[in-house]
């Protein structure tokens, strides 16, 4: 992987992380992911007239990942209901890269060499031992830990079909535009149904923050799905989920959640993992 797709994909995990800390932080975890995603769906709008619109052969992995990427937006803010930030977070984007090279294998054929294998299962083990903390170790909390696991298989889902359909569509940036339009105007409409009340109350007291996480929320997967569309994909999921050491300093710094030795090392074990994905023969 190169240096700036490196770089660009550590931005966007960046900005993962720090939308996910809005939903967790302003009010009703889902009405506040209705309007991040509402928001991200505005910006995808004003984008709309300048990128090319995908080749129609995309259009089916196009829907399918805009409803993927719709339950994504609702087990998340479930699993943040139940759980920490610094618990859930890691759970949900560690198991992703896994299962995303594996998927990528089956359905793309695409083969990894033994030492970037090797980085993708560091960065996985590192996310996930983030959880394994004292004070919120999996045992403590199942339910969260169902939750941010089913949250971890809808990110590797729309992750391998985004990519898939970005790779299909000729225009990388229109379907990714378009997939964020979609499935930001299903969440809120689904949303408005179930929690209108809720929405209108973070719309009055948080829009500011919801509208910088929609443009972070959109920002970030417009990047990975150009990466992917240059890059392996479970290369590329992998070195997003280095977002969780910016969680981790989200966690510990503004939620106040405390940084016991596990992400230390979880932290180590993720830097190797970083390294190894980089690595060409």
């Amino acid at each position: 992987m190169s240096p700036e797709i490196t770089l660009i994909v550590l931005l966007a995990a960046l900005f993962n992380a720090s939308w996910n800390a809005i939903v967790k932080v302003s009010g009703d975890r889902i009405a506040v992911m209705a309007v991040i995603t509402l928001m991200g769906s505005c910006v995808s709008a004003l984008a709309l007239p300048f990128v090319t619109l995908p080749d129609p052969a995309s259009w089916p992995l196009l829907g399918l990942a805009i409803l993927i990427h719709t339950a994504y937006h609702f087990c998340l803010p479930m699993a943040y209901q139940h759980g920490d930030f610094g618990q859930v977070y890691p759970i949900a984007r560690g198991s992703a890269p896994l299962l995303v090279t594996l998927g990528a294998a089956a359905f793309a054929g695409e083969m990894l060499g033994m030492l970037p294998l090797l980085g993708v299962l560091f960065l996985g083990v590192g996310v996930m031992s983030l959880a394994f903390d004292a004070r919120t170790g999996i045992t403590r909390n199942p339910r969260a830990i169902l939750l941010a696991l089913g949250t971890g298989a809808l990110i590797a889902s729309y992750t391998l079909v985004g990519g898939l359909g970005a790779r299909q569509a000729g225009s990388v940036l229109g379907f990714a535009v378009l997939l964020t339009l979609g499935n930001g105007v299903l969440t809120f409409a689904i949303a408005w149904i179930w929690k209108a009340r809720e929405i209108k109350k973070v719309i009055g007291s948080h829009l500011a923050p919801a509208v910088a996480g929609g443009g972070m929320q959109v920002g970030a997967y417009w990047i990975v799905i150009w990466a992917m569309a240059y890059a392996p994909l479970g290369m590329v999921s992998a070195l997003r989920e280095t977002s969780v050491l910016f969680a981790a300093l989200i966690s510990t710094l503004i939620l106040k959640e405390g940084f016991g030795v596990w992400r230390f090392v979880s932290s180590g074990l993720i830097a190797c993992g970083i390294a190894l994905t980089r690595y060409k023969p």
